[in-house]
Formats: structure tokens, sequence, C-alpha cells
């Protein structure tokens, strides 16, 4: 009957130190705080804002034409990327992209088109949103 309270009681303690050592593996802190969600997709043109005061007001994003698509970014695999911007001056939704390439640096996008280098701080990337700041503090929000 030893045997098995025994048995039991060291399995139990296995099992707690395991969930231990998983929970531990999976926190922000040994990444250095990065998340370990996929930057790499569509992402959508969303909404545009600030913070002052403390307080984040976030709006539609004005640069995208109504009846249209969203404007997009595409941060492909290999580092390179495709910037999407839907305009109906000439034709209506007509597509325009500018190509370009991007990097990552812990929690900071740097994208490279058309000579032009933009550095924004990743305020928030889940699967479904990320949202940009840059050093002015300008915000955009994107979603696939």
């Amino acid at each position: 009957m030893k045997t098995v309270s025994l048995v039991k009681t060291s399995m139990m303690v296995a099992l707690v130190l395991g969930m231990g050592f998983i929970g531990s593996s999976c926190s922000d802190d040994d990444n250095g705080g990065e998340t370990v969600a996929p930057l790499a997709g569509k992402w959508r043109f969303s909404k545009v804002g600030t913070t002052i005061n403390g307080v984040e007001t976030l709006v539609d994003a004005p640069q995208n034409q109504a009846g249209c698509e969203r404007d997009f970014i595409e941060l492909k695999s290999d580092n390179t990327l495709v910037e999407g911007d839907y305009d109906s001056t000439i034709d209506a939704c007509a597509l325009f992209t500018d190509n370009g390439i991007y990097s990552r640096s812990n929690n900071n996008l740097t994208r490279v088109v058309d000579g032009v280098t933009t550095v924004q701080d990743i305020e928030n990337l889940t699967l479904s949103e990320l949202k940009l700041k840059n050093a002015s503090g300008a915000i955009e929000l994107y979603i696939r």
C-alpha cells in the first residue's frame, strides 16, 4: 500500500514540476518580451490614431478608398513586402502597389520602400491584429 502511495506522490511531484517548466518556457520573458505571433502575412489597413495625455484615440483609416478593399501591407517570409493602395481617381478601385523590404529587430519593424525607410514600434501583434507606432506617436492598426 505504501508503494502505491509513494508512486502516486512521485507522479504528482513530477507533474507539478513539469507544469512549472512548461509555463516558464512559454512566458514572454524568455524572448525578451517579443511576441511569438507570426509577422508575415497580408495585413489590411484598418485604423489610424495617436495617444494624447495617455488616451489612445483611433479612427477608421481615411487612406482607405470608400467602396474598395482596404489598403494593405503584405509582409512575406523572405523579408520582402508589397504595399497595396486602392484608388478610384482614374479607374474604380484600381490597385497600385509598391515593393520593398522589411526587417524586424525585437519589437521594431523597419520597412524600406522606394528608398524611404520607416521605423515603427510593434505595439501589439496577435494572429489577427498588428498595431504599429512611430517615434512621433502616430498609430497604424492593421487586421488580417
